[in-house]
């Protein structure tokens, strides 16, 4: 069990270290390596993922994507143009390197399927929605957090009433 654990941490180092090259390289695709950095944390160590969860790469590439399954209309367009503009200057680079044009086409072609026409468009409103959701979900975690350590508190407080 534990060599599993292991070969889970190296898998998602490894993606965690690809996705973050894909912020800065629009070859490499970013989301897709940090969807399988949760996966492969989430099977190896609660407390990386816990980590990776936290994180801000996490939170602007992956988090809205996960727990709405769809990105805004102005998300799309930014990463698409992003994209274009990054991959369209390696492009124009490379012309004396025609395979390397054709494999820039190709990613950037897979790119605006992916993004235009397989990732659902959510409104401005429902994104809105979610977020509204996700707040009351943590006030509430926080909530109940706060009653255990008062809970607990109070228990040490009698316990030390009995002892005395």
């Amino acid at each position: 069990m534990k060599i599993m654990k292991v070969f889970w941490i190296i898998i998602g180092s490894l993606a965690l270290a690809l996705g973050t090259i894909g912020i800065f390289l629009p070859v490499l695709p970013t989301v897709p390596f940090y969807m399988l950095t949760v996966f492969a944390f989430a099977n190896s160590s609660e407390k990386l993922h816990k980590w990776f969860l936290s994180t801000r790469m996490y939170k602007n590439y992956l988090e809205n994507y996960v727990e709405k399954k769809g990105m805004t209309i102005k998300t799309k367009l930014t990463l698409l143009i992003t994209v274009t503009l990054l991959m369209g200057f390696g492009f124009f680079m490379m012309k004396s390197v025609p395979i390397g044009r054709i494999i820039l086409a190709i990613v950037w072609i897979g790119h605006i399927i992916y993004f235009g026409f397989i990732v659902k468009t959510i409104s401005q409103e429902e994104e809105l929605q979610i977020k509204k959701e996700k707040l009351q979900r943590i006030q509430e975690e926080k909530m109940k957090s706060e009653e255990k350590i008062v809970e607990k508190n109070n228990d040490n407080n009698n316990n030390n009433d009995k002892v005395e």
